[in-house]
């Protein structure tokens, strides 16, 4: 994760020569894990290799993150969470284009190297908010099938839902990640925009409502209730 660099500025990106620099006892924790295979690698000879990605987001996303939770409680006329004024940036990065990343790294990276794995696709959280907003009245006004999972009026499907909520401890202003070395060494290079992914996205979780009825009942009701009952 790029959660490892700390936050950066308005300008700039990480590399991989970036130095650590966590923020919060959740970026620490990944920061060690880093750490930990390093040591491995270094003490016992494995052959590993460390990838650090931007934020993913695509089809089978759990509902606690933010695109498929904006998604859901649209489709249900529940308020909008968003943390702050909205306007941290994050660097998005369609998970195939990850997945194909990970291949990469696992059939050419070089035993011991850092890769790093964004997307350039940088958006403020409002933003994400507001296009997944106009996406789904969108995609329902253009495929009324789609109303079907429609749990509110069509009406209600409005920036009206967008409820400013206080930010969260540790909640680092801007991420963004160079992906030049997996380009120049692998050959990898993200190839979907966050325009096109985030149509892809949302016709997935409009098409595949039976998973996300199935995710969130039970012990993951439960789990979810309790993290994010105040938001």
């Amino acid at each position: 994760t790029d959660e490892v660099y700390g936050s950066l500025g308005a300008t700039g990106f990480f590399t991989e020569t970036t130095p650590l620099d966590p923020r919060s006892p959740y970026s620490a924790s990944k920061t060690s894990a880093d750490l930990i295979v390093r040591a491995y690698s270094e003490t016992y000879k494995l052959p590993a290799t460390i990838t650090r990605c931007s934020n993913n987001y695509g089809p089978y996303h759990f509902p606690e993150k933010l695109i498929p939770l904006i998604i859901k409680n649209i489709l249900e006329g529940k308020p909008l969470p968003v943390y702050g004024d909205g306007s941290n940036v994050r660097d998005w990065l369609y998970v195939e284009d990850h997945c194909k990343a990970i291949e990469a790294v696992v059939r050419k990276g070089r035993p011991g190297e850092v890769y790093n794995v964004g997307g350039h696709n940088e958006k403020q959280n409002i933003e994400i908010v507001r296009l997944t907003i106009a996406t789904i009245r969108r995609l329902m006004e253009e495929v009324p099938a789609y109303r079907t999972v429609l749990k509110t009026d069509l009406s209600n499907v409005s920036e009206g839902l967008i409820t400013y909520v206080q930010d969260r401890l540790g909640h680092d202003k801007r991420y963004a990640i160079d992906p030049t070395k997996m380009k120049e060494e692998l050959d990898w290079y993200p190839e979907t925009t966050f325009e096109a992914g985030i149509v892809k996205t949302i016709r997935w979780y409009l098409e595949n409502q039976t998973w996300v009825e199935e995710v969130t009942s039970g012990e993951y009701q439960t789990y979810y209730e309790r993290m994010y009952s105040n938001r």
